[in-house]
């Protein structure tokens, strides 16, 4: 399995996403697309234009943008 998380430095809601994913021993890659160009754009490929972080992508699928019930970013 493949899981990418992008995330922006200081996101309440990026940091519960990866700690969620660290404390269930779940792999992943972060990418900051705040600061980095080449990520945001790849961000908003897979979101659709969504700018709301931790976007999350699995084998290379959209699966959701914000974190937490509703979904926050």
């Amino acid at each position: 399995m493949s899981l990418i998380i992008y995330t922006k430095p200081g996101c309440p809601y990026c940091r519960k996403a990866l700690d969620y994913f660290n404390e269930n021993n779940i792999g992943f890659t972060e990418h900051n697309a705040q600061d980095d160009a080449l990520r945001k754009k790849e961000m908003l490929e897979f979101s659709g234009g969504d700018l709301v972080v931790p976007c999350i992508v699995e084998n290379g699928e959209y699966i959701q943008s914000g974190w937490g019930t509703p979904l926050r970013g």
